[in-house]
């Protein structure tokens, strides 16, 4: 079995731009995931880089263990990579969520870095607790489930916020801790659980001047091997319901310029990752795009739009490595993606088709979601006809699907999950219209209720999240664990079924480079 300290060593000495710092306010930035996660991640590197630039701070980090069952039979302590340091020696510990289902990986930090997970609990523990701190995308929809485990969640863009942070702990925070707590309560972005309890304040408004975010480190060991991150644009100008960064932070897309973003790129870097919610629309793309494959660099970019692809862009793509095109259509059919303002059309996706044939790629992937409200069997039959008009011109296509989750902060939210069984009976129409033409490569249906009850809950389905991770994490443990949870409340008194019949009772009530 391979040692924490050999599997680091062996990561650390691939890795160019780590940073080694000393500090008297040190930080344990603790990514919820794996390594070959966390470091996929832009936010997580910037503010990473951004605490390091910061006069005596110094950050340091960790991940969740590959094989978290192991480490916890093990008694394996939690670790920083940059000096193999306790991560309950720190000061601060301060995790970035991405999604609801890392909230459990917080739990195991927690626990594996011997710091009471509970906030009450650190605040009864007989030795002083490091500050516990989450922000990261989660906290753009409900992070009240988190709320139980921090002293202070992070709304929003974490640039400026962690600033923000760092002078109240100058200021005393360390001396008086319930004092720096009652006076981040009163500023914007900065939601604390033990007084605002489960009513999450507003997220704060971003400076734009922070953009754009670029990569810190580079390392073959991650999701993006190798792969330089940098932001072409933050948030979205579209409207779709579903979707958390609708209209984001500052009211919609904010852009770098094509200076601004190829300025940051180092020269050492041969693969480059554009990264954004709406990269596609951004007006200078076709300029970034030719700067980079000029150079015979590699790209990739985060969410390409079917409606935007050109033949200059996917020629460009092309000549950038790309093998296959990824977009998404997300309604199953073209009345369920007007009426959640996706505005894909089929001609689009038809001319996405094309494309791949044109320019000899491999396939096209195209994501969605089923479950919808108001989805009805011959929107499913719609999509069957038509991914066989698909496979008509591409090469071969691939449908990636996800059960739909309704999300905070959304317009959805609030709409019921359509069921396990129901979802498998999705699927199964879906694979009889296709009739092999199609590769279908669906997610979990369970594991998307799961995510349901996080997202839409509160304090106690965040409560949950330790109870199902101790007890290994599989789907039967989540399941006891919210069998003690109400269930969610649902908009318009519609009710959604849940593992094996269960009814959840009804009432009122959020991307990575592809190459």
């Amino acid at each position: 079995m391979v040692t924490f300290r050999e599997l680091r060593d062996q990561r650390l000495g691939a890795e160019r731009g780590t940073l080694f710092k000393q500090g008297d306010l040190t930080f344990a930035l603790c990514y919820p995931s794996p390594y070959h996660v966390g470091m996929s991640s832009l936010g997580f590197q910037t503010i990473y880089r951004e605490l390091n630039a910061l006069p005596g701070v110094a950050a340091e980090r960790a991940f969740l263990p590959d094989d978290v069952n192991a480490a916890r039979a093990a008694s394996e302590d939690l670790a920083t990579y940059e000096s193999n340091r306790p991560v309950g020696d720190f000061r601060v510990v301060a995790f970035s969520l991405a999604y609801e289902m890392e909230l459990a990986g917080v739990v195991d930090c927690l626990d594996l870095a011997g710091i009471p997970t509970l906030t009450e609990d650190r605040a009864a523990a007989r030795h002083r607790q490091p500050l516990v701190v989450i922000g990261g995308p989660l906290t753009f929809s409900n992070p009240a489930p988190a709320g139980p485990y921090a002293d202070v969640i992070l709304l929003g863009e974490g640039e400026g916020l962690i600033v923000t942070l760092v002078e109240a702990l100058r200021d005393g925070g360390d001396r008086d801790r319930g004092s720096m707590l009652a006076a981040l309560a009163k500023r914007p972005g900065f939601y604390v659980p033990a007084i605002h309890g489960e009513k999450v304040p507003p997220i704060a408004a971003a400076d734009d001047a922070c953009l754009p975010a670029f990569a810190q480190i580079l390392t073959p060991h991650t999701e993006l091997s190798d792969m330089f991150l940098v932001e072409a644009e933050r948030g979205c100008h579209r409207g779709c319901t579903y979707c958390v960064m609708r209209r984001s932070t500052n009211g919609g897309m904010r852009l770098a310029s094509p200076e601004r973003v190829l300025a940051r790129i180092p020269t050492h870097a041969r693969r480059v990752g554009l990264v954004g919610a709406a990269v596609t629309d951004h007006p200078g793309l076709v300029p970034i795009l030719r700067a980079l494959v000029d150079a015979d660099r590699q790209v990739g970019i985060s969410s390409l739009r079917a409606d935007r692809l050109t033949d200059e862009i996917v020629g460009l793509l092309k000549r950038g490595g790309y093998r296959s095109l990824t977009t998404a259509s997300d309604g199953a059919s073209e009345r369920l993606r007007e009426e959640i303002q996706r505005k894909t059309k089929e001609r689009h996706l038809l001319r996405a088709a094309g494309f791949c044939r044109s320019y000899g790629l491999r396939h096209l992937k195209v994501y969605m979601m089923l479950g919808l409200p108001g989805e009805t069997d011959d929107d499913i039959d719609e999509l069957g006809r038509f991914g066989a008009e698909l496979a008509d011109v591409a090469p071969k296509v691939v449908f990636g699907i996800a059960p739909f989750v309704a999300k905070r902060q959304t317009p959805l939210d609030g709409a019921p999950f359509a069921g396990i069984a129901a979802v498998e009976a999705k699927l199964a129409r879906l694979r009889r219209a296709v009739k092999g033409r199609v590769e279908l490569r669906p997610t979990s249906p369970k594991w998307a209720w799961v995510e349901y009850r996080l997202a839409q809950g509160g304090f106690a389905a965040g409560r949950a999240a330790a109870v199902a991770a101790r007890a290994g994490g599989r789907f039967s443990d989540w399941r006891a664990a919210f069998a003690e949870v109400p269930s969610p409340e649902i908009a318009g008194g519609a009710a959604a079924t849940g593992p094996q019949g269960i009814r959840l009772r009804p009432s009122p009530s959020t991307a990575q480079p592809d190459v």
